[in-house]
């Protein structure tokens, strides 16, 4: 971890936790190391979302992700998904539609809501832009073990699973 000293004793205090803190020192470098990743990875949405459309919100390009990895999904879905309001979920679905990268059908279960999808164009478009960052994944981790690549992912799942609870 970029130099985190996740072991040592910090500023004489006790093994393992900060000076007065309390706190152990692998959770104050997981802080560390998470804040820096989540900076990153906003920029990059920003960057992966212009790429897919120039006027495409940055917080678009997780909607893009999860109505391609979900299929068709009802706003108020995408909203609790997202943990986002009904009216937040409106107004990015409503720029979607009007970048044409999103549209709405009738939902045969229940013909007053309607499910949101993503039209051919957004879909070609979403791809090109995640093979291309999935292509830089794999250069940046290219000196990884493979076990190490899966050991990262399996625990990033983790992480995720815990955050849902």
């Amino acid at each position: 971890m970029r130099g985190a000293d996740v072991h040592g004793s910090g500023s004489g205090g006790e093994p393992g936790a900060a000076a007065g803190s309390g706190v152990d020192h692998e959770f104050l470098a997981l802080e560390r190391e998470l804040a820096v990743f989540l900076r990153r990875a906003r920029a990059n949405s920003g960057e992966m979302a212009r790429e897919v459309h120039p006027d495409l919100e940055a917080a678009a390009y997780g909607l893009l992700v999860r109505l391609e990895s979900a299929g068709r999904q009802r706003a108020t879905d995408l909203a609790a998904y997202f943990g986002v309001g009904k009216a937040t979920m409106s107004r990015q679905l409503r720029a979607l539609e009007g970048l044409g990268l999103v549209a709405r059908e009738t939902d045969p279960a229940d013909g007053r809501a309607s499910l949101v999808h993503l039209t051919e164009e957004g879909l070609a478009r979403f791809r090109s832009v995640r093979d291309a960052r999935r292509g830089r994944y794999a250069r940046k981790l290219a000196g990884w073990d493979r076990a190490e690549v899966a050991e990262l992912a399996r625990l990033l799942h983790h992480l995720n699973e815990r955050a849902e609870d």
